[in-house]
């Protein structure tokens, strides 16, 4: 057995043993070590660096690593094997998509508004916010000789009466904690619960004077990002949000790498361990300590994901995903509690599922459909949410059609080689000036923060600027010269952004001819879709009368850019809302409206769901769109003024 070491720049070092031969990225993987592998290690995408500190590899010199680099003793892990007693350096830009863990400011404001105009929307729209969470107060008499009921029947008593309620249930995590409470407490406690018609579920008991909150967590599953936000289920007060990288990203960047992924032998296993134990109970845990709530006072939990996600969450077999003829497990399934998926809330907090619709199109979607309003307007409108993959809905209040679309993880940062989430150092809007070719931009964080790569809006922009000046041709192909036009570290043309200097990671960061190919291929995917799906209804782009775009691709988002790069239909500019994390604002409003919760139910029922796949057209469609901005021109006139 050879001892492999691996070090952190932050952190305790991890050892572990290896067979000899063994796969570095594998071994990670089985050490719980974080390395970004957006290809499931298949050597394309360069982002599993790793540093040779001692010992040997046997690791051969990729194209995304340099000469120098190389003597430095730079390798991608997915290539190498173990050979020796090695020590291996794991840098935090090859982990950050799970070290990265953000909370929210909420003293600015900005978070609170955008969950007050969620709720208010689906106020307008006539869906009260209301639950069946609820808290009360009982003040009991102490058993005597004379009175010897127990305490279970003297709790349920006071409470039918209380709470006007025929049935009273106690479950275990109650009853534990019901003798020392009432006797700790003068017989003066605080029941906190749920409440279904004329049963009440006694969850969490405490003292009388106890105020803190009863509490649900909101969460959206993203492919690439997990965001959640702490909730007070009796007021709606958001108390705290946060977000952190999926830990399925070491996995594959796309869902089709982690369903073959979850197929092998433990598979299954790995996949909901990364997303339960490493991403979801770390993050719940971290809100709950911000707010100073335990863990136990999380009655209930809204998740929004999409149907791939929902599968490896659970721990069901997804494979049916992928295959023909793409059926699903399930797409609506109650009876899910906390206990069951190991979270860290109160064991009988419902855990609800917005439902899925399709094989690519899930909860995400069907809780950021809700949010849109468009199943609300008279309009022909359009809801996209870009991410992975890019699902879409079309229709009205008379119908609504679905599709999605694999678009790669290109949106939100992964097969571009300077490629980030939207998180503080990505740069998220760009100009260059025609004259000079100079870059402007505007980067995420702090005032003064150096870019560390590019987000999806920052891509956009920068394409756009790039045909706009004519530094690349419609084919995406570099056409003109300039000190900012160079060669990358793999030998491709490429443009550079910001310089060695310029960087905060010490290295310039560029977007190459294959960046920008993988960024043609996905925005194509996105204007196909629409097409097909139009078409499928004998309708085109032209009959959209309202668009809204969600998803993590950044705030920055400049729509003319995407229409430029014939990502989107070329439409009136005020046609265009950005309406940010819809999915996750839907989970909200799924958490805090049990009238929320079924109109989402209804919307997924209702919706006609189009396999692009099997339809006819669709490849043609693509293979059209993957130009700049489309090889028929005529579809976008106001980009040819």
């Amino acid at each position: 057995m050879l001892k492999v070491t691996f070090r952190f720049e932050h952190g305790e070092p991890r050892e572990i043993f290896a067979q000899e031969n063994e796969n570095l990225l594998e071994l990670a993987r089985k050490a719980n070590v974080a390395i970004d592998a957006p290809c499931s290690g298949n050597g394309s995408c360069g982002k599993c660096r790793i540093r040779l500190v001692k010992g040997a590899l046997n690791s051969p010199k990729p194209r995304q690593i340099s000469e120098e680099d190389y003597a430095a003793g730079w390798r991608l892990a997915c290539l190498s094997r173990i050979v020796s007693d090695v020590e291996i350096e794991v840098p935090d830009i090859a982990s950050a998509y799970k070290s990265r863990m953000k909370t929210a400011d909420l003293s600015t404001g900005e978070e609170v508004a955008i969950f007050n105009a969620a709720k208010q929307s689906v106020v307008d729209a006539g869906i009260p916010f209301l639950n069946d969470y609820l808290s009360c107060v009982l003040e009991l008499s102490a058993p005597t000789l004379d009175d010897t009921m127990p305490d279970n029947e003297r709790v349920e008593r006071a409470l039918m009466e209380e709470l006007d309620v025929e049935f009273v249930d106690i479950p275990h995590c109650a009853m534990v904690e019901l003798a020392a409470t009432l006797r700790e407490a003068d017989w003066k406690i605080r029941c906190m619960g749920r409440r279904d018609g004329d049963r009440f579920t006694l969850m969490a008991v405490a003292p009388a004077g106890d105020t803190s909150p009863i509490c649900g967590v909101a969460i959206d599953i993203g492919t690439t990002t997990v965001t959640a936000v702490l909730v007070n289920l009796e007021t709606g007060e958001l108390l705290s949000r946060g977000s952190a990288g999926n830990g399925q990203i070491r996995y594959g960047a796309d869902v089709i790498n982690r369903i073959i992924e979850s197929g092998k032998p433990g598979g299954r296993k790995r996949l909901q361990d990364a997303i339960v134990k490493e991403t979801l109970q770390p993050l719940i845990r971290t809100m709950c300590s911000e707010a100073n709530v335990s863990p136990e006072r999380v009655l209930a939990v809204t998740v929004a994901g999409n149907t791939t996600m929902n599968h490896l969450f659970v721990g069901v077999d997804a494979n049916s995903v992928r295959t023909e003829p793409y059926i699903p497990s399930f797409f609506h399934w109650n009876g899910l509690m906390a206990r069951d998926v190991k979270l860290p809330a109160n064991p009988e907090a419902k855990v609800i599922l917005a439902p899925n619709i399709g094989s690519y199109v899930g909860g995400d979607i069907t809780a950021g459909a809700l949010m849109s309003m468009i199943w609300n307007h008279d309009e022909m409108s359009l809801f996209i949410d870009l991410g992975t993959n890019g699902e879409i809905v079309f229709g009205n209040r008379d119908f609504l059609m679905s599709c999605a679309c694999s678009a790669g993880p290109a949106f939100e940062g992964g097969d571009i080689s300077c490629g980030m989430r939207a998180t503080d150092g990505a740069i998220e809007a760009c100009t260059i000036d025609k004259e000079t070719m100079e870059p402007t931009f505007r980067v995420i964080g702090d005032p003064g923060q150096k870019p560390v790569g590019l987000c999806g809006s920052g891509i956009i922009d920068v394409i756009a600027e790039l045909f706009r000046c004519g530094i690349i041709s419609a084919k995406g192909q570099f056409v003109r010269e300039g000190k900012r036009v160079s060669q990358d570290v793999n030998g491709f043309d490429c443009y550079i952004l910001a310089t060695e200097e310029e960087s905060e990671t010490g290295r310039p960061i560029t977007i190459n001819i294959v960046d920008i190919d993988n960024f043609i291929r996905a925005k194509g995917a996105i204007f196909s879709a629409i097409c097909t799906l139009l078409k499928s209804l004998e309708l085109d782009v032209s009959c959209i009368e309202q668009m809204y775009v969600a998803g993590g691709i950044g705030s920055g988002i400049n729509m003319r850019n995407t229409v430029r790069i014939g990502m989107f239909p070329d439409l009136p500019l005020e046609r265009f809302h950005y309406i940010g994390n819809s999915s996750l604002s839907g989970a909200y409003a799924m958490l805090m409206s049990d009238a929320a919760r079924d109109k989402v139910a209804e919307l997924a029922q209702s919706m006609t769901y189009v396999e692009l796949s099997t339809t006819p057209g669709y490849m043609d469609e693509f293979m059209a769109a993957c130009f700049l901005p489309h090889t028929n021109a005529e579809l976008f006139p106001s980009m040819m003024e």
